[in-house]
């Protein structure tokens, strides 16, 4: 939160607006809801406006203080606003005699019900010394007053954009738009919503908030980032290793040096501010920004190596400091058991102290670490007074003050014993990881947003100077070699002096077998160079101890966040915070024991590259994560740091990894490894978490681009992908039409679920948008492939239009319709037949090839006892607490939307279960039942095989055949579909039989002439059966049953007078007329006769797919056409009869 930010004069909004309490301090408002709100002058323009009530409740006794608002927060009064107003007293000025009523500014109970859309509150504003009391807007009793109008509407406020949790202010919820927008059809708000009917049920999510910040320490940008920054960059490579590497390397290349691990750092530390100054930073440091930025895949690799490497670096700043003691004792002789397990003792004793800094407090660490910088900066201070004064007794050990001739020897490479400039590139990087040790600890800064990048850049920008300076003297006073030999001095003059040191009178020439002094070989060259040497032994210390602690710090608060957001289940138990600071005292036991491990090996020169690559690896990522959110062109990718650069960061990123191979290959390889490793294992486990990643974003703009590239390319014939709009209802309600139809579309072309919302139009628009999440997160855990797309009409037909002509995007438009078969059509309204035949027509018409699959048990499973399970485990709706036991997607006979409809679908009554439609009428509506132990009833037999029939096209199919048909060519559809089911692997055993309709006479012709077609495009079959005895006429019987079938729905105008025969046709249409009968009774015969004939050949198939046959629209009436569907398909295997819309979709053209 801004601690300076004021709210423009005309915007102190009543509702608990942050402002300055009366004392001129900011109260950091109880944690929960910003400042105190105080009574001034620009706030009356939106005081609460009090309305009498009926007979009127007087105003001076508002609502008895807060003891009725604690009261709400426990649940004993259901308050009914969405939203509350804060009545501010003006009359209680400064004084502040504690809360009456009894809220405590302890633990605050906040409730948030999305739905019921109540705000309760306990206690959660007594923040300064004023008295807050609250109003709920929807009694119709206060109002908020918006510019002067009593509104509901909600001026903008911070407060509306807070999330639940928060931990800086309260959330408030502004009205929503129903409750702006919606027709009051009762009393306004008479029962507590504002539309008057009753709201989904709402999930309670109670978040607990300690408002309680009198103990909370946040820090500065000075105190919390650059100091801290600037202790972890200086680490003992300032004191031990540098001469060395100017040694080596020369001035010239220890600046470069230097300056390219600057860069590295400068980059990362502009993309780190970038990241920080997007959006409110908690705490969790690096693992935050990248995990916000790229994802929990990336944050969880990167939050647990970064965690890991801080735990192991304490190890190795202690390890730093002991070797460094031990060195002393050595000299003084004082050593306690031997080098090894002095450094090992040293070690744990220092570490055990350390943690007791640490879980003091973060304020006794704060302390610590400004002494050790001032210690620091005394020592380098120390160093620099030294190199001004140039005693004769350092002189033969190579020190002569500040010398050109020194310098210029000095400044060109002399590099021994097998070193490169890599090596000791690598050798210094380390020096200058450490930029994150501010950002680490974000959660405790007062303002991260503006402390990270002005702490950070500046620590980059002091240490790289007092690196670079200190290089350059200590290069211009001290020679590579002296013997320490006061002996060496030259008495007569030299002709031929080579060396600065000769020139300076000294001979050093023996050295060239060793010596002991010098940059080259002594590795305490300040210490010799300093005014007063145990200074630079301090300054040491304060290098190494200052690095662990902070360290030791870091470690614990990044694991902490890492567990908060349950990415490695496993670890749960280490997201706990105790103590005001919400300390991580687990993690900061784990991260002690982690660092004890490693100091009692001792040896860290192998874990050193390990360390240094895991950070390299963070900084490769951070970097990466700001070219990747401004690749992704995100709108809500505004970072307030301007001064970063997204292909900069590219380099930066590169840069990184290419550093971690320089500094050692094989650290390299396994901290990718590991990363990887970790990013396959977070991706696996797919976190529930939804944090608005640049990977989401990008995936959008690929998406979007590749669409419409899609739309400026014209179809072809050899790209062609059945594209299907199946008409499902809820998609677990038909399973099996579902896994069909995904077995051939799956990674081939388009699915979409249609679902299609009858009835009163306010209801079906709530059930729309809690279905459109339910269904399709069912859809995705149940690995289709496929989107879910609901709309609401006032019948299947409107609804079909709609989403045939609105569904889809571009070229990823819908081309074929697949319904299933409606099996209870003759017991039906055949209104509801006249629709679903329509549905047919309206395909054609719009150019849709038509596919009505048809299992002899059924489609619809709703109704099953059995779908219980299966519905309450995956259909958890997200606003819905109580578990959906008994889910009854119940279907009417009739579309009769005076009933299709109850008015609440919490309050339904159980329908009976009739038989139910097999097609695609959605006005399926889930039954919440509280009863759950209620015992399920045992399936009956067609149930059970009905629940059986539902699942087997999930499994595999095994060696059987694929029957195909193709008895009318509607351009290859019918050939296509099984084609595409054989490439997958449930179905890949199965063989495709072909059958064609000819004449007796030239029946080899004819499987010839197919056989070669089907050559010339590629398909296999296993056989090609010609049959000519099609138009031989039926068996008497099946005509007889067909007759007695569409008894019911003929008209019978011979027998009736024309006027009442004239009337009936036109009430009801879908009558069958004798006319129609004699036209078409070719046609009918045809469809009984090859119902015979896929009895006799298709039996044994393990599904049919079949031409459907076509009537013109106007002259065959539904029930002929839907008598002539049923007359086909009965008594057989599952069977697709598909059309297609006579458009070629196979070519055996390349």
């Amino acid at each position: 939160m801004e601690d300076k930010q004021q709210p423009p004069a005309g915007l102190a909004a009543s509702a608990g607006e942050e402002r300055r309490s009366e004392d001129g301090r900011h109260a950091v408002g109880g944690g929960t809801l910003g400042k105190s709100v105080g009574p001034t002058p620009s706030q009356s323009r939106f005081q609460v406006d009090l309305v009498a009530e009926g007979a009127g409740r007087p105003a001076e006794e508002p609502r008895k203080a807060s003891g009725e608002g604690s009261a709400a927060g426990k649940g004993s009064e259901e308050a009914k606003g969405r939203f509350r107003v804060n009545f501010v007293d003006p009359s209680a000025g400064d004084e502040s005699p504690g809360e009456p009523g009894g809220g405590s500014s302890e633990g605050g109970n906040v409730s948030f019900q999305n739905g019921g859309d109540t705000v309760l509150s306990e206690g959660s504003l007594h923040s300064g010394g004023h008295h807050h009391y609250y109003y709920d807007t929807h009694t119709n009793t206060y109002y908020l007053r918006t510019f002067g109008h009593n509104t509901m509407d909600a001026v903008p406020r911070i407060d509306h954009y807070r999330h639940t949790a928060a931990d800086l202010g309260e959330k408030l919820i502004r009205p929503s738009l129903a409750e702006l927008h919606d027709e009051l059809d009762k009393e306004p708000f008479e029962d507590g919503y504002a539309n008057g009917d009753e709201g989904t049920p709402a999930g309670e999510a109670a978040v607990t908030y300690i408002p309680d910040s009198k103990g909370v320490v946040k820090f500065g940008w000075i105190k919390g980032v650059l100091v801290r920054c600037m202790l972890n960059i200086w680490g003992v490579m300032l004191f031990i290793r540098l001469s060395w590497i100017v040694g080596q390397a020369g001035i010239g290349l220890s600046v470069l040096v230097i300056g390219m691990a600057t860069v590295v750092t400068t980059i990362t530390g502009l993309s780190t501010s970038a990241i920080a100054t997007n959006g409110f930073v908690r705490g969790g440091g690096a693992y935050y920004l990248i995990s916000r930025s790229l994802g929990p895949e990336f944050g969880g690799a990167i939050g647990l190596i970064f965690a890991f490497a801080n735990a192991v670096a304490v190890a190795m700043y202690v390890v730093g400091f002991a070797e460094t003691v031990v060195e002393l004792l050595k000299e003084n002789g004082t050593l306690m058991v031997d080098e090894m397990n002095d450094i090992r003792i040293i070690g744990a004793i220092t570490v055990v102290i350390l943690l007791g800094i640490s879980v003091a407090g973060m304020e006794w660490e704060a302390k610590a670490q400004i002494v050790l910088l001032v210690i620091l900066i005394v020592a380098i201070g120390d160093f620099v007074i030294g190199t001004f004064i140039p005693l004769d007794s350092k002189k033969p050990k190579g020190f002569f003050g500040y010398k050109a001739e020194i310098f210029m020897e000095n400044f060109g490479p002399d590099f021994r014993h097998g070193e490169t400039f890599f090596s000791v590139f690598a050798i210094f990087f380390p020096a200058a990881t450490g930029i994150l040790a501010g950002a680490n600890i974000s959660g405790d800064l007062a303002d991260p947003q503006s402390a990270i990048p002005k702490g950070t850049l500046l620590a980059i920008l002091i240490t790289t100077l007092v690196y670079a300076g200190i290089a350059v003297s200590v290069g211009s006073c001290v020679v590579r070699d002296a013997t320490g030999n006061v002996n060496n001095t030259i008495v007569t003059e030299l002709t031929n002096c080579t060396s600065a040191a000769c020139k300076l009178n000294y001979d050093f020439s023996s050295c060239q077998t060793g010596c002991h002094y010098g940059l080259m070989n002594n590795f305490q060259v300040m210490s010799m160079v300093s005014g007063f040497a145990p200074l630079i032994s301090a300054g040491i210390f304060s290098a190494t101890l200052s690095s662990a602690l902070a360290s030791l710090v870091s470690a614990p608060k990044i694991f902490q966040a890492l567990c908060k957001d349950n990415i490695y289940p496993g670890f749960q138990m280490f997201a706990k915070g105790y103590g005001k600071n919400n300390e991580p005292l687990r993690g900061y036991l784990l991260t002690f024991l982690i660092a004890l491990g490693f100091i009692l090996i001792a040896e860290l020169n192998v874990i050193a590259p390990i360390i240094s690559n895991f950070f390299l690896a963070s900084y490769a990522l951070i970097n990466f994560s700001v070219f990747h959110a401004s690749l992704a062109k995100s709108p809500g990718w505004r970072p307030a740091f301007k001064y970063y650069n997204m292909w900069i960061s590219l380099v930066g990123a590169v840069l990184c990894c290419i550093v971690m191979f320089v500094i050692n290959w094989w650290a390299a390889l396994l901290t990718y490894v590991i990363v990887l490793g970790l990013y396959i294992y977070v991706t696996y486990k797919k976190p529930d978490v939804n944090w608005g990643s640049s990977t989401q974003a990008l995936t959008y703009l690929n998406a979007l681009q590749h669409s419409i590239r899609l739309s400026g390319v014209e179809d072809h014939v050899k790209n062609f992908r059945p594209q299907c709009l199946i008409m499902t209802g809820a998609p677990s309600a038909r399973p099996a039409l579902l896994h069909l139809v995904h077995a051939f579309t799956k990674n081939v072309g388009l699915m979409i679920c249609g679902h299609v919302h009858m009835g009163p139009r306010r209801q079906a628009m709530k059930e729309l948008s809690t279905d459109l999440a339910k269904y399709q997160r069912w859809l995705i855990k149940n690995k289709m492939k496929a989107f879910y797309a609901p709309v609401h009409a006032e019948d299947l037909r409107d609804g079909g239009q709609y989403l045939m002509q609105a569904a889809g995007l571009g070229r990823m438009k819908p081309n074929t319709l697949v319904v299933g078969f409606k099996k209870n059509w003759r017991q039906s309204d055949m209104r509801d037949v006249e629709t679903y035949i329509n549905l047919f027509h309206d395909a054609f018409d719009i150019q849709y090839g038509v596919v009505v699959i048809r299992l002899k048990e059924g489609l619809d499973i709703s109704h099953l006892q059995g779908q219980e399970e299966l519905l309450s485990s995956q259909e958890k709706s997200p606003c819905t607490k109580d578990v959906i036991v008994k889910v009854d997607y119940s279907k009417k006979a009739e579309i009769d939307t005076s009933i299709a409809f109850t008015p609440s679908s919490s309050e339904r009554p159980p329908t009976l279960h009739k038989e139910e439609d097999e097609d695609g009428k959605a006005s399926a509506q889930p039954l919440l039942k509280k009863d759950s132990k209620r015992a399920s009833s045992p399936l009956n037999l067609a149930d059970q095989r009905l629940l059986d029939a539902s699942t087997q096209f999930q499994k595999k199919q095994g060696k059987s055949n694929i029957d195909v048909w193709w008895l009318f060519d509607d351009g290859g559809l019918t050939l296509l579909i099984p084609y595409l089911l054989t490439t997958k692997k449930k179905w890949k055993e199965c063989k495709i039989r072909v059958f064609i309709g000819g004449k007796i006479n030239r029946i080899d012709h004819d499987r010839r002439a197919m056989a070669t077609l089907l050559s010339k495009f590629r398909i296999d079959f296993l056989d090609i059966m010609v049959l000519g005895d099609i138009n031989t006429k039926p068996k008497k019987e099946n005509i007889a049953a067909f007759e007695e079938m569409i008894e019911p729905f003929r008209l019978h105008e011979d027998d009736k007078e024309q006027e009442i025969a004239d009337k009936m046709k036109e009430d009801e249409p879908w009558r069958i007329t004798d006319n129609e009968l004699e036209l078409y009774k070719t046609k009918t015969y045809r469809q009984i006769r090859l119902n015979e004939l896929l009895k006799e050949h298709s039996s044994t198939a393990n599904i049919i797919v079949m031409s459907l046959p076509v009537a013109r629209k106007g002259a065959v009436s539904s029930a002929l056409y839907m008598a002539w569907l049923e007359a086909l398909s009965k008594d057989l295997p599952p069977i697709l009869l598909v059309r297609g819309n006579h458009q070629s979709v196979l070519t055996f053209y390349s």
